[in-house]
């Protein structure tokens, strides 16, 4: 029997430890501290945060855009992806049929110069019953981006080049991954002379069914020799109709971002040159543009998704474009100084290209694109990460004086940082990447505290957590951003924009992670930090009040307070933004001194983002895993009690009254 209740005390002890332990791994519970938030609303001692500080950067990684953002449905569409020397592999493009009636290669027979490969489809079976080809015929097929999402009731544009000496009949077809459900159909039928020179068909398909894994195959039952070239396949409905799918461009319009950074990092310079992203090779006709191999990140891109469609996303986002040129170097070259003129001039015609008037030789080709009026163009960096590079300052200020003496109000940002700047390396802005721990990254909230209030601002264009506990995206990651977003806040009149980075990945090819947003062909969901993100998208112009928050022996709490304008109900908000890194609840009392209106009692919103886990993380079983929950304050105030949950953000925003504004208003104007 001793034995016994001795092994029951030390089991009892076991799991006394293991509690102890998940309180470390687990949220919440830990007994609350009392702590005192001061918030300092007086006028004379507000400060406006920058009109573009919140943006968004996207870089042409995770196949971000081709198979994901730009909505085109075909995977190497004019079968360049296997190179110039012929034949060549023209994946993710495979045969139906077999060696005995049908083969298959490319060769330089297109009608485009910038891009010579089209595929020779050469058919050995046909309609007799000696070499009777199989019922469904024999063809081609594409299963896209890891497969086709493809809808009921929707409408896809197809597209394609065919020649041919002989009579076409060909059935264009939107199938299941295996071939054998028809979701559309339509037959080219042509005689011998319709298809000698190479003809653009075009037509819409519309399935009657739904198939998240499907393809589109090309099949014909008639022998004979037929080229194809430039075979595309889009849904007609994208967001604002400039080809964008819709699911993802609305999870970036959600965000309002203010400016809008592309189209990379690395793809800008590729690990070679020849493989760097050349803005000149991505406007124009969609199927004269030559595509390039993203050596970066390991795969083609048809850059369907180019410069003018950059440009025109954030239009449509109501964002500020930040283009990041290549200023002749990539991860392993770079042009000397001697001859860089080409690639200065370069730059100085892709702002013409977005800025000039029509008649200019490269506005002319935007209004050719159906874009007659500028782009809004006024952010330029030259480079990527590039200040330690052997020719970088030296090219730097050639491309800062000629972009200057044409177009004088564009803001020109430094690969440097701070302390390289100066009359004779002059910059508007520096380029500030973050990439680090949880831990140190909450510890970077007061990075910009001690920095000289002079001077040229700093754009954190690039930031995450990584490391072990970054995960796909997790709770801890998102809250140590947040701390950091919450510093760059306070610290706005040093700071002039910050984004997030990567945008996106295709839950296919994860080159890189943690991402804000993980998709597939058909299903996205936002990562915590996505969600993160949403607490600071009213900052951008807001008003910003210094506030001090007071807990001894407790080091874990960031703040900050704006007030904002809500456009959609006109009415005016005081935003309290706390984070709580550790884990200890808090009990926090809220004083708002110097605030000119009062603030209503019922109208405010508490919103909570939190979870049972550190490491949570969304899923696609569970894409609301870490999501805000908002709930009404029923005790709003200029004085106010409230609880903050371990690891959590939390923001309050007390509605002010609008009498007491207007008054307010009066009293200043008299």
């Amino acid at each position: 029997m001793g034995i016994r209740a001795c092994s029951v005390c030390w089991l009892f002890y076991v799991l006394v430890l293991v509690c102890s332990l998940c309180q470390i791994l687990y949220v919440g519970s830990v007994a609350a501290q009392t702590a005192q938030l001061t918030v300092d609303a007086s006028p004379q001692n507000a400060q406006i945060i920058p009109g573009n500080m919140f943006g968004i950067f996207f870089e042409e990684i995770n196949h971000a855009g081709a198979g994901g953002l730009w909505a085109e449905l075909v995977s190497n569409r004019g079968f360049e992806a296997g190179g110039s020397n012929t034949p060549s592999n023209i994946d993710p493009w495979l045969i139906i049929g077999d060696e005995s009636n049908i083969i298959v290669a490319t060769d330089r027979s297109s009608c485009f110069a910038s891009n010579p490969i089209a595929l020779r489809m050469e058919v050995l079976c046909g309609a007799s019953e000696t070499n009777a080809c199989p019922s469904g015929g024999v063809g081609i097929y594409n299963p896209g981006y890891w497969g086709m999402n493809i809808e009921r009731t929707n409408v896809y544009r197809v597209t394609i080049y065919i020649r041919s000496s002989e009579s076409v009949e060909l059935m264009v077809s939107l199938t299941s991954s295996d071939g054998l459900q028809n979701l559309a159909s339509h037959t080219i039928m042509g005689d011998k002379e319709d298809f000698v020179e190479w003809t653009k068909v075009e037509f819409d398909l519309q399935s009657n069914y739904i198939n998240t894994n499907s393809r589109l195959q090309l099949t014909t039952t008639k022998s004979g020799i037929i080229w194809f070239d430039q075979v595309s396949l889009m849904p007609s409905d994208t967001y604002m109709g400039h080809g964008f799918r819709k699911d993802l461009a609305s999870m970036l319009a959600n965000l309002k971002p203010r400016f809008l950074k592309f189209p990379g990092g690395n793809y800008v310079m590729g690990n070679y040159l020849i493989n760097a992203f050349r803005w000149s090779e991505t406007v124009g006709p969609w199927e004269e543009r030559p595509g390039h191999f993203n050596d970066a990140w390991a795969y083609w891109t048809d850059d369907g998704l180019g410069f003018f469609e950059f440009l025109q996303l954030a239009e449509d986002l109501g964002a500020c474009p930040v283009w990041v040129v290549n200023d002749g170097a990539s991860i392993y070259e770079g042009v000397p100084s001697a001859t860089i003129a080409a690639f200065v001039k370069d730059v100085v015609n892709g702002i013409e290209f977005a800025r000039g008037d029509p008649e200019t030789a490269w506005g002319s080709v935007r209004a050719a694109m159906g874009h007659p009026e500028p782009f809004q163009l006024y952010y330029v960096s030259i480079g990527n990460q590039e200040c330690s590079k052997y020719y970088y300052k030296d090219n730097y200020v050639k491309f800062y004086s000629a972009i200057k003496a044409s177009y004088p109000d564009i803001k020109i940002i430094s690969s440097c940082d701070r302390s390289a700047i100066s009359s004779d390396n002059p910059a508007d802005l520096y380029d500030v990447h973050v990439y680090t721990s949880s831990g140190d990254m909450f510890s970077k909230s007061r990075m910009f505290d001690n920095t000289a209030r002079t001077g040229p601002k700093a754009i954190v264009s690039e930031y995450a957590v990584t490391g072990n506990d970054a995960g796909r995206g997790t709770l801890i990651a998102a809250l140590a951003e947040a701390a950091f977003l919450i510093g760059l806040e306070r610290n706005s009149d040093v700071v002039e924009m910050a984004s997030c980075a990567p945008l996106f990945v295709n839950d296919n090819d994860q080159r890189w992670n943690p991402d804000a947003i993980v998709f597939n062909s058909w299903q996205h969901y936002g990562c915590p930090n996505y969600w993160m993100l949403h607490f600071f998208k009213d900052s951008s112009s807001a008003t910003l009040h210094p506030s001090t928050i007071q807990l001894p022996n407790y080091d874990q709490l960031v703040t900050s307070a704006i007030t904002w304008n809500n456009p959609h109900d006109g009415n005016t908000y005081m935003k309290i933004k706390v984070v709580n890194f550790g884990s200890k609840a808090v009990s926090l009392n809220i004083s708002v001194t110097g605030l000119e209106t009062d603030i209503q009692t019922f109208g405010s919103i508490k919103t909570v983002l939190t979870s049972g886990w550190l490491r949570d993380e969304n899923s696609f079983q569970q894409p609301d895993k870490v999501v805000p929950a908002a709930s009404p304050i029923t005790n709003a105030g200029k004085q106010m009690g409230v609880i903050l949950n371990s690891y959590s953000l939390t923001s309050f925003d007390l509605l002010l009254d609008s009498e007491s504004q207007v008054r307010a208003s009066i009293q200043a104007y008299d």
